[in-house]
């Protein structure tokens, strides 16, 4: 299905992103859910997807992680199913993220999924990360506070929340009717009947991921390797001092690394083109020859991008779950991340290019690309 998002994207990212949470009433008109509660259900007790489920009693909160067996033990109260990277395993679902690719693909990460029954949720807590919660089937009450300073707590060692706070936003959510709420904001919501909603949730990267990254991308290299010199050494008052110039030295030395445009290039695509979920990876078999794939593709078939495959463009490279595209053809490598159904025509002469089918062909045969039915 070809989702419309109703949303003046020039305003909102002027005056909402990462700034101000606010309500889009029916942002997207006539919705129809992608999926049903059982189908989700069924994904929850699959080993490969990351899921959970929450409840809470009386003030008590339980949580547990899938893949669950039954879910028979369940009452008509108080408990929520969740469901990570819902985009990666059902084809349908990942149409939703297509209307919010006005914001960079880099900066996107997956879509989570949460079936509830009237009462259920996770409580009040902060999440730091943009999220857009588009409501699905059934009324869900949402509740968004000021960005202040916020102690947390953990009810349970698998839930972080906060206390209760004022609400800026306050309101009964319906089919097609999407929040939007910036990192930091306060913001709970709970179930009025039976309800499923859908989290577009987006990444943010923080400073001690990426050293850890970059760290490992060098060692793997064995880029680093000039060693500390000081040819202009004199001697000092104080043999334990270590003056400020050489302080600046060592920081230069390991900012020289980082400040080498081609390595960190090299380094973000490879990083930031890795999911941190399982992919439904499912490798042809048996493989395609090149030769079948220029002759699928010139009869008029379509490539289909499998469902959460990150593909990036940093610089003048392509990259695809955590590996450059090495190639030449650069016009058809930029249509292979800009589009999500490649055609021959999209990819041109590059077809012609030997090394380009045989890059293109271990792509299909890796499963990161599939032929259309």
């Amino acid at each position: 299905m070809d989702y419309q998002l109703d949303l003046d994207w020039d305003d909102f990212l002027a005056n909402y992103w990462q700034k101000r949470p606010v309500l889009l009433k029916r942002g997207f008109k006539n919705f129809i859910d992608p999926i049903s509660p059982d189908e989700l259900a069924g994904l929850a007790m699959e080993n490969e997807v990351d899921s959970r489920l929450v409840s809470h009693d009386k003030g008590r909160w339980q949580v547990s992680h899938g893949p669950f067996e039954s879910y028979d033990h369940l009452g008509e109260n108080n408990w929520s199913i969740l469901v990570q990277a819902v985009d990666h395993w059902h084809e349908p679902s990942s149409h939703l993220m297509r209307p919010f690719r006005q914001i960079p693909d880099w900066r996107m990460d997956d879509l989570m999924i949460s079936f509830s029954v009237p009462g259920g949720g996770v409580g009040p807590h902060l999440d730091q990360y943009d999220v857009f919660i588009i409501q699905g089937t059934g009324r869900r009450r949402w509740r968004v506070g000021e960005k202040i300073p916020m102690k947390q707590h953990t009810p349970h060692p698998d839930l972080l929340q906060v206390e209760p706070f004022d609400a800026i936003i306050d309101e009964e959510m319906e089919p097609g009717d999407i929040i939007y709420i910036p990192p930091g904001f306060p913001h709970e919501g709970y179930s009025l009947e039976n309800a499923l909603n859908y989290s577009v949730g987006f990444r943010a990267p923080n400073s001690r991921e990426m050293i850890s990254s970059f760290a490992d991308y060098a060692l793997s290299r064995e880029l680093g390797s000039k060693r500390y010199s000081d040819p202009t050494l004199v001697k000092r008052d104080h043999p334990a001092e270590i003056q400020q110039h050489e302080l600046d030295g060592l920081r230069n030395m390991m900012l020289d690394l980082v400040n080498n445009q081609e390595h960190f290039n090299s380094w973000f695509g490879e990083f930031i083109s890795q999911s941190r979920h399982e992919l439904d990876v499912a490798p042809p078999e048996p493989p395609y020859q090149p030769g079948e794939v220029y002759e699928l593709l010139e009869s008029g078939e379509t490539l289909q991008r499998l469902g959460g495959l990150r593909v990036l463009h940093v610089g003048d490279r392509c990259y695809v779950n955590g590996e450059a595209i090495v190639t030449e053809q650069t016009a058809a490598a930029d249509a292979l991340s800009r589009n999500l159904t490649v055609t021959h025509a999209m990819l041109g002469d590059a077809l012609e290019d030997p090394s380009f089918l045989a890059a293109l062909c271990a792509l299909v045969n890796n499963g990161y690309w599939y032929f259309n039915d």
